[in-house]
């Protein structure tokens, strides 16, 4: 239900009571234009610009026969112009050329006997209300909605001393952009109005008292004011009672941000009441009980509102419509269904207490509820089961308790509910069996969705050759026993176009027959997480598909040759094998997200890649694709994430990556990749994790990665680099994890290590960057070595400088199998986030540092293979002689080797 739409039941009543009273059943002549009023619309009408030709029967004489004219049956003068858009289809093309556009000609003043004016649904740009429209006294309606009139409402519309009908609704649909519709002063308001519209009118000016403006309008119906930026609504009214006629009343999408004001009960003609999105606060009041007459009630999204739904909403006897969603409600609502259960009166449609904190278990009373068709009880925290009552609920079309705890079982009872169409249960922690009885009468279901927990126990059991009475479009089940079979009941569901099969234990083949069925109209396709066998059909055409999901299945054969306009395809850890289409790039044109890794994919990486401009994401690491990486990439191109990881690519690195202006995760590690590392990447300024780890590459570590402000992660681990590491290193603000081991490095460790500040200081939202390697890679990678140094199997030597002490967020440092010499820095205390040291296999001398014990949170440590010696600190908690071994002169504990000073004590 629509709720800004305007209420259709007064306009209609308007028309018919006009239209009586202009219409003389007992005359048996037409009603002949008069003259004057001819020219008058026809001047009107040159002022006017009518792009779809709906004024093209305005010509030849009698105006009366005019489209949107109306003339009195008796004297022939004009009393009713009707120029509404025909088209409700609003930003539609047919909606557009039905706007009327220009200018309003005065010469609507000489139509003596106007006294219904519709100009709705038109594109004025902006135009302000023309004063004169305040002289056609005789005008009991005028409706100016979404119109794009701009400026000020002008006060001369208070003249209009019969008008019973003012529309002024200020949104507008204009390609011109928005016009801002205004009212700083209300005082001109005519005391006539019956019904009175003026949303999208910005009221702001109108002061504090705004409300005492439309007091004065004793005969007033129906009051809209919806999104017209009041700012207050007052706790007492003392002259609430002159609105006693009223039955309608919005003030929704306002910041009114008060509590419900206890005036509104005294208005008792009232049957719909629109407060929502108003930011009120407090409870909701027990005075709502006055309001017998009403009939919808929304108070949705204010957010603020807390306590209990009240008991007293569910003894109101007309109430069809209830939204109390979005807000802070709590409690159970046990109350207000069992007041509901004992109202013989009960009419209740539609009921919307979603997104607010209500607790408990549903009560039996529920099914009382037996002219519900929406329930929506969604994002609270309810628990236990669905009551065996819902099958009482025959009308229920919506049924949807997602997003809640429910932890019990869903009752066979639901099956009886025929006139169903929307069932969702998904995000709860469902357990169970559901038979064919819970589906067997569900002969108008279009929509399933039901999700539990993975370590929860919910069993289709269903006959494999059952055909059930519904045909979805929408499926959507995770976490449930449906197989190993693929049964018939799915089997038959070919008029899809959302599918989510993920983790239901189907172990079996899927028909090709199913996928041809169903891929003229789906736009998801996910059955991840099973372990589904078999091909799939090749030469398919899905001219919807979105997303194609079909990881961690068992899925064998060639890559699917489907011609998609899909944005995302995941083939990720299954059996593929064989090369990727050379025309990939028609097959799936606007491709954007591209998971294929853990497959067995061979022969090279296509070219034509490099033709899907929209490509953001290649991910195809451990495959078996051999060759060179594509080297054709241009400048427009958004991809942003490459992982081809653990292939078999041979050649270099290509110059071409360096012209993506928007790459940050490169991830060319454990190939064959030879050569230097191309300086184009220094273009890539939005570089974030580099892993080149595991190559043939040589030459020198560039000094230019100091350009990559952003850069996280360099891992240029076991290649043949060498020369030294350049100073240029430590000026990237943002590197938490450099591995440069297992190369042929040589030279100091670089005293300006401590200009790392990411790991000197912890400044950096590491999570930031892991969750891009994540979107690339759909793995948790890199997260155990964030914050650390691994310069190991090099050539490196020297002194471990002091400075490296100033990182304090260091968390792994490995310095092992160089020719590291000097001491251990005493002060290496410092490093209190240290968690693994490894300097094995270097020539480090002097004694253990007694400080070392004092890093609490140390773990893993090897000093093994230097030339340390003396006692091992007797704080160290390592016991593991390992640790120490290959040291000659070191001694104690646990090292068999006993300490000098301790054999000449024992002989004493």
């Amino acid at each position: 239900m629509d709720l800004k739409l305007k209420p259709s039941f007064f306009f209609s009543s308007f028309i018919l009571i006009f239209l009586l009273n202009s219409f003389d059943s007992g005359s048996a002549s037409t009603p002949k234009c008069i003259s004057t009023e001819r020219q008058a619309l026809l001047t009107f009408k040159q002022s006017l610009t009518d792009l779809s030709g709906r004024l093209s029967s305005w010509s030849g004489q009698d105006c009366c026969n005019w489209t949107g004219v109306l003339c009195d049956a008796r004297t022939g003068h004009v009393v009713n112009i009707d120029l509404r858009n025909p088209s409700q289809a609003v930003n539609s093309d047919e909606y557009k050329r039905g706007c009327l556009r220009g200018k309003i000609h005065q010469s609507l003043t000489r139509l003596k006997f106007l006294s219904y004016l519709d100009l709705s649904s038109n594109d004025f740009n902006g135009l302000v209300i023309p004063e004169f429209i305040g002289h056609i006294v005789t005008l009991r309606y005028l409706n100016l909605s979404s119109s794009s009139f701009s400026g000020e409402v002008p006060a001369s519309l208070g003249s209009l001393s019969k008008l019973e009908f003012l529309d002024l609704y200020a949104e507008s649909f204009s390609d011109s952009g928005p016009f801002a519709l205004r009212a700083s002063d209300l005082k001109w308001l005519p005391s006539s109005l019956t019904y009175l519209n003026m949303g999208y009118v910005n009221l702001s000016g109108a002061g504090e008292t705004w409300l005492q403006d439309f007091i004065r309008l004793t005969k007033l119906k129906e009051l809209h004011l919806f999104n017209s930026e009041l700012k207050n609504l007052p706790l007492s009214l003392s002259s609430s009672a002159n609105l006693k006629l009223l039955e309608v009343l919005d003030l929704s999408e306002n910041s009114l941000s008060s509590p419900i004001p206890n005036w509104l009960f005294d208005l008792t003609s009232l049957r719909k009441l629109f407060l929502r999105w108003d930011f009120l606060q407090g409870s909701i009041p027990s005075g709502f009980k006055n309001l017998k007459l009403l009939e919808t009630l929304d108070l949705s999204n204010n957010l603020g509102l807390t306590g209990e739904v009240p008991s007293v909403l569910g003894e109101l006897p007309q109430l069809k419509y209830l939204d109390l969603s979005a807000n802070e409600l709590n409690g159970q609502v046990n109350g207000f269904l069992d007041a509901s259960s004992k109202n013989k009166y009960n009419s209740l449609v539609f009921l919307d207490l979603s997104s607010n904190k209500i607790a408990g278990t549903l009560p039996e009373s529920l099914g009382a509820l037996r002219n519900l068709q929406i329930l929506d009880l969604s994002s609270n925290s309810f628990t236990g089961s669905i009551p065996s009552s819902i099958g009482n609920m025959l009308s229920l079309k919506k049924l949807d308790l997602s997003f809640n705890a429910m932890n019990g079982n869903i009752p066979e009872t639901l099956g009886k509910l025929a006139e169903l169409v929307d069932l969702d249960l998904m995000a709860n922690t469902w357990e169970g069996v559901l038979l064919k009885s819970h589906f067997a009468n569900l002969r108008s279901l279009k929509s399933l969705r039901l999700t539990t927990e993975p370590n929860r126990s919910l069993v289709f059991k269903v006959p494999s050759t059952w055909v059930p009475p519904f045909r979805l479009e929408l499926i959507n089940i995770e976490n449930c026993q449906i197989g190993p079979k693929f049964p018939m009941w799915l089997q038959v569901q070919t008029k899809l176009n959302s599918v989510t099969l993920r983790n239901t234990g189907i172990a079996d083949t899927i028909p090709h027959s199913w996928f041809s069925g169903i891929a003229s109209n789906v736009t998801y396709l996910i059955l991840a997480d099973n372990r589904i066998k078999g091909t799939l059909p090749q030469n398919l055409a899905f001219p919807n598909l979105n997303t194609i999901d079909l990881s961690s299945n068992s899925f064998q054969g060639p890559f699917p040759l489907w011609k998609t306009k899909a944005t995302e395809l995941r083939l990720y850890e299954n059996n593929f094998s064989g090369p990727l289409p050379l025309n990939i790039n028609v097959l799936m044109p606007r491709m954007e997200k591209l998971y294929l890794f853990h497959n067995s994919f061979t022969g090279s990486i296509p070219s034509s890649l490099c033709e899907v401009s929209g490509l953001q994401i290649l991910s195809l690491r451990n495959n078996r694709f051999s060759g060179s990486f594509p080297n054709c990439w241009h400048r427009s191109f958004m991809l942003y994430g490459i992982d081809v990881s653990e292939n078999s690519l041979s050649g270099e690195i290509p110059a071409s990556l360096g012209v993506l202006p928007s790459l940050s995760v490169l991830l060319l590690n454990q190939n064959a990749l030879q050569g230097r590392i191309p300086d184009t990447l220094q273009n890539c300024s939005g570089l974030t994790n580099i892993d080149l780890g595991g190559n043939k590459l040589t030459g020198k570590v560039p000094s230019w990665l100091s350009k990559l402000s952003s850069l996280f992660m360099l891992r240029l681990q076991s290649n043949s680099l060498d020369g030294q590491i350049p100073d240029g290193l430590c000026r990237a603000p943002n590197l938490h994890i450099l591995d440069l081991s297992g190369n042929k490095v040589s030279g100091p460790v670089p005293k300006c290590i401590s200009n790392l500040t990411a790991i000197a200081r912890g400044t950096t939202n590491f999570e930031v960057f892991q969750n891009l390697v994540f979107v690339v890679t759909r793995a948790r990678k890199y997260q155990e070595t964030v914050n650390s140094i691994n310069l190991s199997g090099n050539n490196l030597s020297g002194e471990i400088p002091a400075e490296i002490l100033d990182l304090s967020y260091l968390r792994i440092l490995n310095l092992s199998r160089n020719s590291m010499a000097g001491r251990i820095p005493g002060g290496i205390s410092k490093l209190g986030r240290l968690e693994t040291l490894d300097l094995s296999r270097n020539r480090l001398s002097g004694a253990i540092p007694e400080s070392l014990a004092a890093i609490s949170s140390l773990q893993k440590l090897n000093l093994s293979y230097n030339k340390l010696e003396g006692r091992i600190p007797m704080l160290l908690k390592f016991e593991d002689p390992s640790v120490y071994i290959g040291n000659e002169l070191l001694c104690g504990k646990p090292l068999p080797k006993k300490c000098p000073q301790d054999v000449n004590r024992r002989m004493l």
